[in-house]
């Protein structure tokens, strides 16, 4: 058996299968009981490093606000921080928002492409775009991050966390990104922060669309769909298919040298009900089928299907001006087998939650009771847990002064009861500028594949997490800045060790790691010249705390900057990403080389209701490594024509 050695999420590793590496994942993760956390501090983020290049140092000179992406977005609203929608200039937290706008501007070919380009954020991936991928918030591991799609929750009991190339990135409209702690609003998983994805809702009126593109790797897509709205009635439908014969996934001379393509056809649909001016009812549904190449041992081609599927039901009720009241169930399934490697694994979640508001004055409460099952059926581990918990909030707004307070309550049906708390205090120092700082405590629990596989443990515990954070933010007409120091400090941290506690002879799970998760986001943004400049730098240190080395796969610098303008009728854009260098294993001996990214991007409207896109990414043709003897793409073009009547 040849043992992988690093990446928390890893389907096909140094040419094994999901299968027999599952058990080599070195998988990296005190019960607080008390409301309030005064006892942390912030320890001094202090990093010696050399940029090793301009763009990287003007990233750093025009840092880019990580809670704005334009101007316009000063005054929209976000649900992710607290589950109450709220004006994103009051929030105290560190949140992104991306549209539909900047999603089809980016040129991403898949979530994590698009994720990546973020502040404090990086992915990790093996292979093209619907290889097994990773993503990883603040340095933390991938299994840390709750995800969401239109509030239905996606995770994997096999290898912990969502399968992001399973989420198709044409569907979405919207992405709120919540970094840090938030498990005393979402419970269990939430441990360095929250990602909500968003498809869209109809409008007034009757909105048709059809698009079509072609690109390098012979890549193309299709899509087509609709939106409106009719009396009480709302309504979205979408449909993708994307095709690709892709490119050779491996570097390594005696694997398989064929082109490791992939598919994915995806829809999603959305209706809405508006029972009387204060009752709404909304379902909700979204399914994507995907099938990649993969080289496995030797010469076969191995293949790996995915099929992810979320559906939900939600009631939401203004009984008052004050008091609101939202009923959601929902249900979401995570399918992943290879051929002709025998493996499947199959995922399912359901959640129960009823939430409700109160707003007096300045005052904002909440209240929430949840249930969430989890079910895992991987032969021959049949299993199912379930979390029951309640969740209370308080915020306060005014001028210059704003506090919000979290408690939560789980009871799960293996681990019994965690106490989670969060407290977040905002002073405007200025109109134009406000500190911030926060505390807060999380936890995870084990999945149910780290339980109860042949390499699980029937003592392990939930890995459990504290975070201290403080920031800065200025936001004055175009221009914005901000700058968040945090650490985030996790015990209990599940990691594949040594055989012995469990039945397989290669290894086990146990908790047997601390890790800290420390640093600083800088982000901001100025316009000059109806050029919009906009850029991020990430300084961090993800470590194992027993033995100082730099966790697998994540550099300790990373960022990005971008400009767009408009000349004519062309919206016009280029970006730099940057990482430096990264090690592919836990030891820090493989190292896994920095690298430069350059990419850009056209669009304008042809003729009325047309719309041609067109993108070069990877410009410069760099050869780099995400994860070690995997491949990524080279240059690459993509031109797309789409067809919406407005």
């Amino acid at each position: 058996m040849e043992v992988a050695s690093t990446s928390p999420d890893t389907g096909q590793q140094g040419g094994c299968t999901r299968a027999c590496c599952l058990a080599a994942q070195a998988l990296s993760g005190t019960t607080v009981r008390a409301f309030v956390i005064w006892s942390f501090f912030m320890k001094t983020c202090v990093f010696s490093v050399r940029l090793a290049a301009l763009p990287l140092a003007l990233a750093a000179a025009f840092p880019s606000l990580a809670q704005t992406q334009t101007n316009s977005s000063l005054g929209e609203m976000v649900v992710t921080a607290t589950r109450v929608a709220q004006p994103l200039s009051d929030l105290l937290a560190d949140v992104t928002l991306v549209d539909r706008a900047r999603i089809e501007r980016s040129g991403a070919t898949g979530l994590a492409d698009l994720l990546g380009r973020l502040p404090g954020i990086e992915f990790q991936r093996n292979g093209g775009p619907g290889a097994t991928t990773g993503v990883f918030l603040r340095g933390s591991e991938s299994r840390f991050t709750a995800v969401f799609i239109d509030g239905v929750r996606i995770d994997s009991q096999s290898t912990g966390g969502a399968s992001w190339e399973g989420i198709p990135l044409g569907q979405i409209d919207r992405i709120e990104v919540l970094r840090g702690p938030a498990a005393a609003v979402y419970g269990s998983d939430a441990m360095s922060g929250v990602i909500q994805i968003f498809t869209k809702r109809g409008e007034n009126g009757f909105s048709p669309f059809v698009g079509v593109g072609l690109g390098t790797y012979g890549t193309r897509q299709l899509e087509a769909g609709f939106s409106g709205a009719s009396g009480a009635f709302d309504y979205s439908l979408g449909l993708i298919d994307e095709q690709s014969d892709g490119y050779n996934a491996r570097t390594i001379p005696t694997q398989n040298p064929d082109r490791d393509g992939y598919s994915s056809q995806s829809a999603n649909v959305k209706l809405g009900f508006q029972i009387n001016p204060t009752h709404r009812l909304e379902a909700t549904y979204l399914t994507n089928d995907g099938d990649s190449q993969y080289d496995g041992y030797g010469q076969n081609n191995d293949r790996n299907l995915h099929k992810l599927t979320a559906q939900g039901l939600n009631w939401q009720a203004q009984w008052t001006q004050a008091w609101r009241t939202r009923l959601s169930v929902s249900d979401s399934q995570d399918s992943y087998e290879t051929t002709p490697s025998p493996y499947r694994t199959v995922t399912n979640l359901r959640s129960y939650l009823l939430h409700n508001e109160l707003r007096q004055g300045a005052h904002l409460f909440s209240a929430d009771l949840e249930r969430k099952e989890d079910h895992l059926d991987n032969t021959p581990i049949n299993q199912s847990r379930s979390q029951d918990g309640v969740a209370l909030g308080y915020g306060f707004t005014n001028l210059q002064h704003t506090v919000q307070l979290n408690v939560r309550h789980d009871n799960d049906s293996e681990f019994g009861g965690h106490d989670t708390a969060s407290a977040a205090y905002g002073y405007a120092l200025t109109p134009q500028w406000r500190a911030t700082a926060a505390v807060g405590t999380a936890f995870r629990t084990p999945t149910l594949f780290h339980r109860f596989s042949e390499y699980g443990k029937s003592t392990l515990q939930p890995e459990s997490a504290r975070n201290a954070e403080i920031g800065l933010r200025y936001a004055q007409g175009s221009s914005h800045l901000g700058v968040v120091a945090y650490r985030n400090k996790v015990d209990n941290l599940i990691t594949y060790s040594a055989p012995g506690p469990c039945v397989s002879l290669y290894g086990c799970y146990e908790n047997t790691a601390r890790a800290e998760y420390s640093g600083v986001t800088f982000t901001g943004g100025y316009t000059v010249g109806g050029v919009n400049l906009n850029a991020s730098l990430d300084l961090q240190n993800p470590r194992d705390l027993d033995t100082g080395k730099q966790l697998a796969r994540r550099a300790k610098r990373h960022g990005t900057l971008s400009a767009d303008t408009r000349v004519g009728q062309w919206a016009l854009g280029a970006e730099a990403q940057l990482s430096g260098e990264r090690y592919d294993d836990g030891a820090n001996t493989k190292p896994l080389g920095g690298y430069s990214l350059f990419n850009l991007s056209a669009s304008t409207a042809i003729q009325k209701n047309w719309t041609l896109l067109a993108r070069v990414d990877n410009l410069a043709d760099k050869k780099y490594e995400l994860a070690r003897t995997y491949a990524t793409a080279g240059r690459t073009f993509y031109v797309g024509v789409k067809w919406a009547p407005k």
